[in-house]
């Protein structure tokens, strides 16, 4: 793995109404690295996505993807500089197929113009054809295959997880900031998702930060691991170091192991 930083997040602060919900949050994500960023509710870990993907402006810090300020920008212009992300609450276009969800994600790719979409020409038919075969393909490595002409609405939750992951990384992700991803999963389903993740970021080349709450998919395919509590990050380390790490047991626990 090449562990020159693709993103890096230094020294980040972030208040609500005097509340601090960051307190000078820093750290890296290697190239190809897939990294977990745990700590209890309320911590802080949905507020860095929402800083990374430009939801929300830091009040100090400073946030860089491929060696660019992602500041200032908008959700839609650090998308399109292969930052992207899911969501805890699940958003799916849920009228359309999920073929087509997955397709509406190449909007980035679409170089043909209105009347060549009217009239059908070559240069819109070799395009939709090419976005037909890669939504494919993210379709076979997350087994959605047999839903493709489905209503995302009338899927499963855990396969309309799926489908957001998969449009996520159709969106041209080369960062890609899962949220819970396993939530509301079955055991069988998040060990699934856990191969699940792991082929698409080798298929895809893709660098990973995973905020999970089940321990058994951050500590089963993370390289790395964050540790957040009320705003502050208390720990860095392997899996093992972490699973080790006597204050993230207290900030889980309550209480010191004994």
């Amino acid at each position: 793995m090449n562990l020159s930083p693709v993103l890096s997040i230094d020294k980040i602060s972030l208040s609500f109404g005097g509340l601090a919900a960051l307190n000078e949050v820093s750290l890296t994500l290697a190239q190809g690295e897939l990294a977990g960023l745990i700590g209890p509710n309320g911590a802080g870990k949905t507020t860095i996505f929402n800083i990374l993907s430009g939801v929300y402006q830091p009040d100090q810090g400073r946030v860089d993807a491929f060696g660019q300020s992602l500041l200032g920008l908008k959700p839609h212009q650090i998308s399109n500089r292969g930052v992207t992300r899911t969501f805890q609450n699940i958003r799916l276009f849920k009228a359309l197929s999920v073929i087509d969800n997955i397709k509406v994600a190449f909007h980035h790719e679409n170089h043909y113009g209105f009347l060549s979409a009217l009239f059908q020409s070559k240069r819109c038919l070799d395009a939709e054809l090419r976005f037909d075969e890669r939504a494919k393909t993210l379709m076979s490595l997350l087994e959605l295959e047999a839903r493709a002409l489905d209503q995302a609405g009338s899927l499963p939750y855990g396969e309309q997880k799926k489908l957001e992951i998969a449009r996520a990384v159709a969106s041209g992700a080369r960062i890609l900031l899962l949220d819970e991803p396993a939530a509301g999963m079955n055991p069988g389903e998040s060990a699934w998702l856990m191969e699940a993740i792991k082929r698409i970021q080798h298929e895809f080349k893709l660098s990973i930060l995973l905020i999970e709450h089940d321990m058994r998919v951050v500590m089963g395919i993370s390289d790395r691991i964050h540790v957040l509590d009320h705003g502050v990050k208390i720990a860095e380390g392997t899996p093992k170091e972490i699973r080790n790490n006597e204050k993230v047991v207290e900030a889980y626990l309550g209480s010191k192991r004994k």
